[in-house]
């Protein structure tokens, strides 16, 4: 087709884009096509601001190598992470759930430990936390002897691979659900921590006026064949920066009642303030696979 007008551009690339063989890849493909031109005319981009969007993109693969990456951590910077996560879990959008993002920390092969036992595996200071977790199916049916993957930060905001003070495998821990579908842990509250602002994601954060930090949470990869396997967020209920994550992470479903206590705890040697946490997650039939580990 020879093109007249602008208008006629769109129609071409939909028109030379209807032979593609895969269905799937067809509808994705003409429907980017459609929304892309439709935004560039409604915001009639200009030269020079295509050339810099270019650049940016440019810039992004520049930042992503094997051990971080820049277009995801833009990704959650958008907020298209965390929708669409929302969009492929709770039966598809239509129900809360207890899923979200894998995050850049998660590790293989963390050790596997013993309901009840401590994931602090070396001299980690801050309040002591004690997590007890239950796995459901979407009937309120125990989900027993799945396997769990808890990983977090420490009070101090850095993952055990940030930071030279703490242990390889420090605040991981690998569980087995019993037949009551019950894992417990034995941990330190996690701080908040901020994402890398020296690349391109940096220079949005910076443009739209934002802090660059996420509220404190502890991670969760629950995996057990015949569900999808869970990968969930449970934030914590009293971080000052639960209303304004910069990557847009915080479901009302993952706020976790993280409770204080000044009493005695369930541990004789913890003295003073203490938090517990109980949490339940509910897994969605479907397939189960293991994401690519960020860190290799």
């Amino acid at each position: 087709m020879i093109i007249q007008k602008q208008e006629d551009v769109t129609t071409a690339v939909v028109e030379a884009f209807k032979n593609t063989a895969d269905p799937r890849f067809r509808e994705i493909l003409i429907a980017l096509v459609k929304h892309l031109h439709a935004f560039a005319r409604d915001v009639h981009l200009t030269e020079q601001e295509f050339e810099k969007a270019v650049g940016y993109v440019v810039a992004l693969g520049h930042r992503t190598n094997d051990k971080h990456n820049e277009a995801v951590l833009m990704s959650g910077s958008l907020g298209f992470s965390t929708l669409i996560c929302l969009l492929n879990n709770g039966n598809n959008g239509q129900t809360e759930t207890t899923a979200n993002l894998l995050g850049p920390f998660w590790r293989m092969n963390s050790p596997r430990t013993e309901s009840g036992a401590s994931i602090i595996r070396s001299p980690t200071p801050g309040p002591a936390m004690f997590v007890d977790c239950w796995v459901k199916d979407q009937k309120g049916a125990p989900v027993a002897n799945a396997e769990v993957d808890i990983w977090h930060s420490s009070p101090e905001g850095f993952y055990e691979q940030q930071d030279p003070k703490q242990a390889d495998m420090n605040l991981r821990g690998k569980f087995m659900t019993d037949a009551k579908g019950h894992f417990a842990f034995r941990s330190v509250k996690p701080a908040g921590y901020p994402i890398p602002i020296d690349g391109p994601v940096g220079d949005l954060v910076r443009a739209t006026g934002r802090h660059h930090y996420r509220p404190a949470h502890l991670h969760f990869l629950i995996f057990k064949e015949g569900f999808k396997t869970l990968i969930s967020q449970i934030y914590v209920n009293d971080d000052e920066k639960l209303e304004t994550d910069v990557q847009f992470g915080v479901t009302r479903a993952l706020v976790g009642n993280y409770i204080r206590h000044d009493g005695p705890a369930p541990a004789p040697d913890v003295k003073g303030e203490w938090y517990s946490l109980d949490q339940t997650f509910v897994m969605e039939p479907g397939v189960s696979r293991l994401p690519r580990a960020p860190i290799q």
